[in-house]
């Protein structure tokens, strides 16, 4: 492929990037990126799968390890906010490194804890690192693939990171008992560690530069590294599609008049989302038990069968918005994950089948709608904003995880049926999809406030 600036000089990077065929550098830095996430997501899950076993190993009980738990989910809430702003500030891949160097050497070092109290730091502040790891990946796959494919290689992604939460259970079930919970720490030390090589084959995003300092020398090189045909005199203009002006402010600018209700629906669509995943995570099975006397080990069976809809819903999640609108695809998904929800409550468990049927419907649609809403966040703001966009956006999820399962608590202290639990936690799912519907609205149907569909004349921002 061959390309040129155009007449007045202006050379749109953005549709040099869309343009451009799916190659080699496409697929490294998504296979690179998937990488990293999945041992994110092991690094991130691993501890709730062996905590009786670490609280043993210390020589205390599970209930000793509540600091353990809160330190990680308020370091991960920090990391969310303080971290990604950093990735639009100083580049990608920089922080990337940063993350993978501190939270490796933090996991490793905390195979050799002493007490609850030395793990509750390390974890703690190894949460800040992990939790930044989702926004930035995401954040250099969505600018370095065309946007005919863009959500589905995001979608593909996040398949990984959900692969680490899986792979850390057949992990539990190959090595705990014979070589006791300091491997999993060790093993999530290293490879992190490793894996910065890996960092090495994929370039930074040329929309960071772009947008950081479309004057930068090394831009002219990287377009004709990607295409060896490119036609340029040395006094092009670069910016990014339709952008107008870089918004100087960084992630602040969400919060101005240009995006500021996008920022508030997609924060409170956050808010409800990740917060009734953690509700379910951290409860159902154990609703399951004592409503239902659903064995845990039985119940663990059937989720890891769950897991594969959730796989499968984040795929077709990712093909569905590159082809049609991703806002009526997303309130479908919720409206359904609602119902599911609710059937879960019905259901005869003696009927394992059934009850399975409904763990997979719930999992397509509420991992697969999640991956929709990490893709809206990360591709509904401009570069110089994105990391930010989808990390604060968690960090809103991230207090509804803390609210949503202490209310999942205070419902099983109520004697509430399983039925009542239920039906209340299929409420969030009906308000996402009411709330993306009017962010749809916002947006006029496209993906992101900023971009505008190829062929249409542009629109003023909202």
């Amino acid at each position: 492929m061959a390309a040129s600036a155009a007449a007045d000089g202006r050379f749109d990077v953005a549709a040099f990037i869309d343009d451009r065929p799916i190659g080699a550098r496409e697929i490294f830095t998504l296979i690179v990126c998937s990488i990293v996430l999945f041992m994110d997501g092991f690094d991130m899950y691993f501890l709730g799968k062996i905590l009786p076993a670490i609280a043993e190993g210390l020589g205390g009980e599970s209930v000793d390890m509540r600091p353990v738990v809160t330190n990680q989910q308020w370091g991960m809430l920090v990391g969310a906010i303080i971290i990604p702003p950093l990735a639009d500030r100083i580049g990608r891949k920089p922080v990337l490194a940063l993350c993978l160097a501190m939270f490796g050497t933090l996991t490793l070092w905390a195979a050799w804890s002493t007490g609850f109290t030395m793990l509750a730091v390390l974890r703690g502040i190894a949460g800040i690192f992990f939790s930044a790891m989702l926004p930035v990946g995401l954040a250099i796959i969505s600018e370095a693939t065309p946007r005919r494919r863009r959500a589905l290689f995001m979608s593909i992604a996040l398949v990984c990171f959900s692969g680490g939460n899986l792979g850390s259970g057949f992990m539990v079930t190959l090595l705990l008992e014979d070589h006791g919970w300091e491997i999993f720490f060790i093993i999530g030390g290293i490879v992190p560690l490793a894996a910065m090589l890996l960092l090495l084959v994929i370039p930074e995003s040329l929309a960071f530069r772009v947008n950081r300092n479309p004057a930068d020398p090394r831009i002219p090189m990287m377009l004709r590294r990607l295409d060896p045909q490119l036609q340029l005199t040395g006094s092009e203009l670069f910016h990014m599609g339709d952008q107008e002006e870089v918004e100087r402010l960084g992630p602040l600018a969400m919060f101005g008049p240009r995006f500021r209700l996008q920022t508030i629906l997609l924060f409170a669509i956050c808010f409800f989302s990740l917060g009734n995943i953690a509700l379910l995570a951290n409860w159902l099975a154990t609703f399951m038990l004592e409503l239902r006397d659903v064995p845990l080990t039985d119940f663990a069976f059937y989720m890891i069968i769950g897991y594969f809809g959730g796989a499968a819903g984040t795929l077709c999640m990712g093909w569905l918005m590159d082809r049609i609108n991703p806002y009526k695809v997303l309130a479908v998904y919720f409206v359904v994950d609602a119902i599911a929800i609710a059937m879960i409550g019905q259901v005869d468990t003696q009927v394992a089948i059934v009850l399975i049927a409904a763990l997979v419907v719930w999992n397509f649609c509420q991992v697969g709608g999640q991956t929709g809403i990490n893709n809206l966040a990360t591709l509904g703001y401009p570069p110089e904003m994105r990391s930010s966009g989808i990390g604060w956006a968690g960090a809103m999820g991230r207090f509804g995880g803390v609210i949503f399962p202490a209310l999942g608590g205070m419902a099983l202290a109520a004697s509430l049926s399983l039925e009542t639990i239920m039906f209340a936690a299929a409420v969030p799912a009906i308000l996402i999809a009411i709330l993306i519907t009017v962010l749809g609205v916002v947006n006029k149907g496209r993906i992101s406030a900023t971009e505008v569909p190829r062929g249409a004349s542009p629109q003023p921002a909202e």
